[in-house]
Formats: C-alpha cells, sequence, structure tokens
C-alpha cells in the first residue's frame, strides 16, 4: 500500500483542496491483488487504490466512457502474419497505466483510506490524472497513449482502433493495445526495441519480453511457429465450479440434440449458471470447436433451468478432456478462404436458422461465428444465403485490416459453400419469385462477386468446416471436422461419452 501511494504521489494525481457543499465527493477503496504467471505461481502482490466511480454522476464529473480495446481476430490477425512472418513476438505492461491519464472534468475525491493527510484532514483529493474506478479513466488512458504514439509516428487503423502501424521505408511494426496490455511485432527487432525504449521514457513500461501469456492466452513456441491455448484459464475455469475430477466426454453437446427454452426446473440463483456461460464464451477465442454449444447456452441467460446447467455442466466435462488444445499459427500462402454453413430451421422454438462460418488467413483461422439469424428463412437457399452474406462482411473487414498493415492479396478470397442455389443466386439473379423477400443488404455479396471482390465455389458437404459451428454432431464427425480446424492439438483422451 505504501508502494502504491508513494508511486501516486509521484505522478501528481491530485492536489488536495478545501471541501465544499457543491462537490460531489467520490469514495475510494483499496483492492488487493495476486499476479499471477503463467504457470499459476505468484508473481506479486499488488494493492490499488480504487476510486468508487458509482459516486460520479453524469454531466457533473464525468461525459464519455466508451474507449476501445484490440478485438480477438485482430489478436488472431496479427499472430498469424507473425508466423508466417517469422517474427518475434514482444509483450509489455504499463504499470498504473490509468494514472497517465488527464482528465478533463473536475472529480473531487476523499483522502484513500490509511494515508489522511496530518496537516489538512478535513480536505479532499482533486484529481488530475484518472485513478482506477472512474467511470472515464479508460477512455483518459486510451486518449493519452494514442496521442502519444501519434507523435512517435503511429497510426491507427481504420478497421480497429486499438491496432497501431509504423512504417519507415522498408520497417513495419505492428502494435496491440488492450487497456495496459500491448504486443509489439515488426520485421526489425532493433527498430521495435528502439520503439520500446522510447515509449518506457514517456510511460512506465515494463519489457516482459517473448509473448508468452497474454490476456489468458498461452502461446507455446515451436518449429512451426506459434501453439496458441488456454490451458490455465481452462483449468481455473473447472476448479471455480468444483468440476477438476470430473468426467470427459467426447463432445460438447448431444449429438442433435437441441435444447427448449422451457426445459426442466427454473434455476433459484442464476447467478453461477450466468458465470459458467461467460467463463465458457471467452474460452472460444482459441476453441472454434465449442463455438456452437456455447452459443446455444447462451440464449437461456434470461431464466436458466438445471437442464439448461446440465448442458453447461457438458461442455466443461468436454473441456476437462481437451485442456491441452488450441490453435497452430504456421507459415503458409497469404490468401484468404472461408467456409459457410447454416441450418435450416434447426431451432424447434422459433424455426430460425443458426450461420456458421469460419475465415482463414493461409492455414491459420482468423475469425469464426456460429450464430442464430435474425429472421427465419423460407427455404435453405435463403438461409445459407445470408450465411454467404454474414461470411461476406467478415471478409470484408478482414480484407480492410490487411489493408491497413499494407498487405495485398494476389487473389480475391474464395468462398466455400455446400447449396448449389445459394451459390447461384449470388452469381445470377435467379429464383427471383421466391427469393425476392430476401432484405437488399444481404444482395451486396452479389456485387461483391460481380466486382470480382470474391469467389465462390462449391464444397461436399462432408467436407464442410463450418457444419461444426452450425449443429450437435455424432462424435466422430466432430471429431474429423475439430482435428481439420485445430490441427496439430494433442491426440483426443477420453473416457465416457
Amino acid at each position: 500500500m505504501t508502494s502504491e501511494f508513494q508511486a501516486l504521489q509521484r505522478q501528481n494525481t491530485w492536489t488536495l483542496v478545501p471541501s465544499s457543499s457543491n462537490q460531489n465527493l467520490v469514495g475510494c477503496r483499496w483492492v488487493y491483488k495476486l499476479k499471477r504467471n503463467s504457470d499459476g505461481s505468484i508473481a506479486r502482490y499488488k494493492a490499488r487504490l480504487v476510486a468508487k466511480g458509482y459516486h460520479q454522476q453524469q454531466g457533473m464529473d464525468y461525459d464519455e466512457t466508451f474507449s476501445p480495446v484490440v478485438k480477438p481476430a485482430t489478436v488472431r490477425l496479427i499472430l498469424s502474419i507473425a508466423a508466417q512472418q517469422n517474427w518475434s513476438l514482444k509483450q509489455l505492461d504499463v504499470s498504473n497505466a490509468f494514472l497517465h491519464g488527464l482528465l478533463k472534468e473536475n472529480v473531487y475525491m476523499q483522502q484513500p483510506p490509511g494515508f489522511i493527510d496530518p496537516q489538512y484532514p478535513k480536505h479532499v483529493c482533486q484529481l488530475q490524472k484518472a485513478l482506477y474506478g472512474l467511470k472515464q479513466a479508460p477512455r483518459a488512458w486510451f486518449e493519452r497513449f494514442t496521442s502519444h504514439l501519434l507523435t512517435m509516428g503511429f497510426t491507427p487503423s481504420l478497421a480497429d482502433p486499438s491496432l497501431f502501424l509504423y512504417r519507415q521505408g522498408s520497417t513495419v511494426v505492428y502494435l496491440l493495445l488492450y487497456v495496459d496490455d500491448i504486443i509489439v511485432t515488426g520485421n526489425q527487432p532493433t527498430v521495435v526495441q528502439s520503439l520500446i525504449t522510447k515509449l518506457a521514457q514517456e510511460f512506465d513500461i515494463k519489457d516482459l519480453g517473448q509473448l508468452k501469456f497474454f490476456l489468458g492466452l498461452q502461446i507455446d513456441y515451436r518449429s512451426s511457429g506459434f501453439f496458441v491455448h488456454q490451458q490455465k484459464y481452462a483449468t481455473d475455469l473447472l476448479a471455480k465450479f468444483n468440476m477438476s475430477t470430473c468426467k470427459p466426454c467426447s463432445t460438447p453437446f448431444v449429438s442433435l440434440s437441441r435444447i427448449r427454452k422451457d426445459d426442466g426446473i427454473p434455476l433459484s440463483d442464476p447467478t453461477p449458471f450466468r458465470s459458467m456461460v461467460g467463463g465458457l464464451q471467452y474460452l472460444t477465442f482459441t476453441r472454434p470447436d465449442l463455438s456452437y454449444a456455447v452459443n446455444h447456452i447462451c440464449q437461456f441467460m434470461h431464466q436458466p433451468t438445471d437442464h439448461h446447467l446440465v448442458a453447461a455442466k457438458r461442455i466443461l466435462r468436454y473441456v476437462q478432456g481437451t485442456l491441452h488444445h488450441g490453435l497452430t499459427f504456421r507459415p503458409g500462402p497469404l490468401s484468404l478462404t472461408a467456409f459457410t454453413d447454416s441450418d435450416w430451421a434447426g431451432d424447434p422454438m422459433d424455426r430460425r436458422s443458426t450461420t456458421g462460418l469460419i475465415v482463414f488467413l493461409g492455414h491459420n483461422p482468423i475469425t469464426w461465428q456460429s450464430k442464430k439469424q435474425p429472421t427465419v428463412a423460407r427455404s435453405s437457399t435463403e438461409a445459407e444465403y445470408r450465411a454467404l452474406a454474414n461470411c461476406a462482411a467478415d471478409l470484408a473487414w478482414v480484407r480492410m485490416v490487411l489493408k491497413d498493415l499494407g498487405i495485398f492479396l494476389h487473389a480475391p478470397p474464395t468462398i466455400w459453400c455446400d447449396n448449389l442455389s445459394a451459390l447461384a443466386l449470388a452469381t445470377n439473379p435467379v429464383f427471383h419469385a421466391r427469393t425476392k423477400h430476401v432484405e437488399v443488404d444481404y444482395h451486396f455479396i452479389r456485387e461483391k462477386v460481380t466486382n470480382r471482390d470474391l469467389q465462390l465455389h462449391h464444397i461436399s458437404t462432408d467436407d464442410q468446416l463450418a457444419d461444426i459451428l452450425t449443429k450437435a454432431l455424432p462424435s466422430p464427425r466432430f471429431r474429423y471436422l475439430q482435428d481439420k480446424l485445430m490441427p496439430h492439438s494433442p491426440s483426443h483422451q477420453f473416457e465416457g461419452g
């Protein structure tokens, strides 16, 4: 606590001023936390002074609060490029990051417990810096860090404002920012180190060396590239819900099963279920094989039942048997390939279809989606066409990021679809009488094809990788597709079914 308080003093975080009746006084408290290494061992003990932001009043001591963070797909894209170019990855951490943010509003706070100034015990702290807990603190820090990066020659990506690019002649450096966690990579290690040194002159930067543990992701280095997994996170998730010794199962969902909204008895306390599903949702960062099952149980967050809880625990049982699974990022062709599929009218409650899609850069999966369509499709053609349109939108975003990075593809992206009618509809205005009700915005895919921004090809259903994202599959089929999506993961070791 003492070292943290001294750090706050050195940063000139506040000035003591007399209190008055027209001030909205914000409280504060000390929060204690253990910082751990990737293997779970304790790295250091940490105390942090946190403002009670719920005391703030909008329009008086805060206004705008939104602050962007890097998208998961952007992280995977940069990892893929680094693997293809054989670039090293550096990790940085900013100590007391929010304290570097400058406040635009007048914010008054009580003096910290245990550190009341003996000379001015009745004074209050007028904050100059964005203390943790303030509603505008993340935004103030992001603006401060971004403005300094601009002075160093970085430019933000238009597709993802938390991705920054540095170009100087043939030198290229990419920087990813997630609050106070930073990844830096580039084609000139000496320039990368020089930029890190310049950042350290302005901010309290810790150079953590080679990227190994980032936002719960563990990065293992192999001769073939990077293996990214969440074994520690998954292990902690199992322990949190007392399932560390549970019996593994071979799939995250019972084959061809559908859970209904009103199945079972409502839970008296839905909080553990919601926490479990939220934890599983983050696990899909490196686990596309979980996406369909997690997406399905996410639909029951409002009023979960005991049946829904059993389904969520089955996913954890599957995770128990696949703790070491993850994604391998390895060199390959610089091309975009996507697979798209749909399960037409698969939900027995509302007969809406489920879209499944996955986009690859070379051999590496970059983004994927398992999502129920917003409206009912009147035919399998329409459902597949909507999935095609969603995939085209994702590809357009990936191409925008690549353009910002200065990477241009030699050939247009390819989408593989197993529905011939949807492919015909995307390339020619056929079946008009039966498809004219499809919203106009979905027809932009036809424009993409006409402009040669996309290539569409047919693929057999047996080889359709996106099938794993649309429905619960039998175990042999599920394992076959999982091995295609996530090659080089350790072999399965299941018990039970």
